[in-house]
């Protein structure tokens, strides 16, 4: 059966229901619990299998908010959220988006890292496809034992697992991120549940710690490479496409080069983007943009300093560089203010084997030669810092700590209101405290992070830390590209995706120093974004217009999260 209602001729959601009794129940994307009527009880073979009281969604609300609050500790309400999820997907999204603020890092980063690590051990039940090398080629049968139809799978979020977070490979285990992505797909999106579809390609693990726990639930080998890989990956696409013809398919954590090369190689061949490379890069502009309104200044006269040239780093290099070029840069131009500085140092062409998606970044001789520098082995982060005149700082590294004093007086010396955004999760990751960035320049620097802060106070002033999570944007990409049906998703998605952002912060937040919008207002800034992707789409060649209202068409795809009535 297909689960997205339909409206009658009084707006009143309507769903056709083919199950009964237990078998209603059971079924996440039907189950009401303790909600359904007497009109469901009678007519699907629900009587007396459920307490007789009638309970409005407001009741079950106040009753799992209470559950949740009165576990132990953010694993523990992951869990829950996570089984509430198993039992009764409407219930749990209208319960996630009536406390985004407080869920979203439960639900995904940072504590979705937790679960990741934890798999094995707070494993409850499948969901998704897990596709293996010694399955790959069955994917078609695979896909018949899904419980929705194919047809109806709009957005796959898939994943192998070796470039989670800052912590890695991590296995099967990393299923969790696809499931986390996906439900910020529809909290924030308003993607029906039906139609999200969480893959997990299980190639191996190199993680010793996991081949040796008797309770990792994934393959116990190394990781396929090479050509091997290469042919997997290959069959999946093609899976892809034959089963999930309707479907954008996003690549999420992925080692780096692994990261550029699937998203180079099959971008075209199905619609396509990896959130890491390309979603990062858009919401960290869409904050640089609303940094320039607070300093009054134009993104070209900014100096920009990236550390950390993982698929994050040289996906918000991209981005940068092309916003550069937006603003008049020709391409020379645009990418020397763009300095990414990894493990090694500065990225220089005089580099011995540098990775190939590095090398636009590389920086020539003539750059560096009368540097000032404090190693003669390499130009380090704070070389960089000093010698370019760097005003815009972003850490994606997972090196808790880069961002010094030393770095930080460096800062403050080429700008009075450097920007500084210590993105790396989980907050344990992160490149400094943003509270202690604030404290150490009263207030003056420019601060976003990644994983949520707490609030800081100083000299009697509160400063609330802005956060720079995808979920600004690629719920909102994934929705415009589908009512557009979108043929290929375009680099330019992720431009105007950024500034869509960037109008969504209100001028109260700007004047606080926030250069992001607040996550309580994310169905309609991913409404904004989607409207904006679905005009770019049609700007490009790449998508149908809708009949009617552009805007109309884009809130219809948009589920809200309530009970429909069942008809049989």
């Amino acid at each position: 059966m297909h689960y997205r209602p339909e409206k009658n001729e009084h707006g009143e959601q309507t769903l056709k229901v083919d199950k009964t009794g237990q078998d209603l129940i059971h079924n996440p994307l039907l189950n009401k619990g303790t909600a359904f009527t007497e009109e469901d009880r009678r007519d699907f073979g629900l009587e007396a299998l459920m307490p007789p009281h009638i309970s409005t969604m407001e009741e079950q609300l106040v009753r799992v908010k209470e559950n949740f609050d009165g576990q132990r500790d953010d694993i523990g309400k992951y869990i829950f959220l996570r089984a509430l999820q198993d039992r009764n997907e409407t219930l749990f999204y209208a319960l996630v988006r009536r406390n985004i603020t407080e869920m979203l890092p439960i639900i995904y980063t940072p504590t979705v890292g937790d679960a990741v690590e934890k798999y094995g051990h707070i494993y409850r039940i499948g969901r998704g496809l897990y596709i293996t090398p010694c399955n790959v080629d069955a994917m078609d049968k695979m896909a018949d034992n899904l419980p929705i139809p194919q047809e109806d799978v709009e957005i796959i979020v898939v994943t192998d697992s070796e470039g989670i977070l800052g912590i890695g490979d991590q296995g099967v285990g990393g299923m969790a991120i696809p499931i986390g992505k996906l439900s910020i797909y529809t909290v924030g999106g308003g993607i029906h549940p039906a139609t999200c579809l969480p893959i997990c390609l299980d190639v191996g693990t190199n993680n010793q710690k996991l081949l040796t726990d008797p309770l990792y639930l994934g393959l116990r080998r190394e990781r396929i490479r090479g050509e091997e890989y290469d042919d997997f990956i290959k069959k999946f696409v093609e899976g892809v496409k034959r089963n999930f013809p309707n479907a954008i398919l996003q690549w999420e954590d992925f080692s780096k080069q692994n990261a550029f090369k699937n998203l180079d190689v099959y971008k075209d061949a199905h619609p396509s983007f990896n959130d890491d490379i390309q979603g990062t890069g858009a919401v960290v502009l869409a904050g640089i943009v609303g940094a320039m309104k607070i300093k009054k200044e134009k993104l070209t006269d900014q100096v920009f300093a990236i550390y950390g040239a993982g698929a994050a780093g040289i996906g918000i290099a991209r981005q940068l560089k092309d916003a550069l070029m937006l603003e008049g840069f020709s391409e020379e131009e645009a990418a020397g203010r763009v300095y990414v500085v990894d493990s090694r140092g500065l990225i220089t062409e005089d580099r011995e084997n540098i990775e190939s998606y590095k090398k636009e970044f590389a920086k020539p001789h003539a750059v560096t030669e009368k540097w000032v520098i404090d190693n003669l082995y390499q130009h380090t982060l704070h070389d960089v810092v000093r010698n370019a005149g760097v005003t815009v700082l972003i850490g994606v590294s997972a090196q808790k700590g880069a961002f010094n004093r030393e770095i930080l007086d460096t800062m403050l010396e080429n700008s009075p209101r450097p920007v500084i955004m210590p993105l790396s999760n989980p907050t344990s990751r992160a490149e400094a405290d943003p509270r202690w960035l604030l404290e150490q320049t009263s207030g003056s620097a420019i601060v976003a992070s990644g994983s949520p802060f707490d609030p800081v106070t100083i000299a009697g002033r509160i400063y609330h830390i802005g956060q720079g999570n995808n979920a600004l944007v690629f719920p909102g990409i994934g929705l415009g590209a589908l009512v557009a049906e979108a043929r290929v998703i375009k680099p330019s998605f992720f431009s105007v995706a950024a500034h869509a952002v960037a109008e969504c912060v209100s001028p109260d937040r700007l004047s606080a120093g926030i250069v992001f919008p607040d996550f309580e207002d994310l169905f309609e800034i991913s409404f904004k974004v989607a409207l904006a992707v679905y005009h770019q789409a049609i700007k490009e060649g790449v998508g149908s217009p809708v009949e009617g209202e552009a805007e109309q068409a884009v809130r219809d795809k948009m589920w809200t999260h309530s009970y429909a009535r069942y008809v049989k």
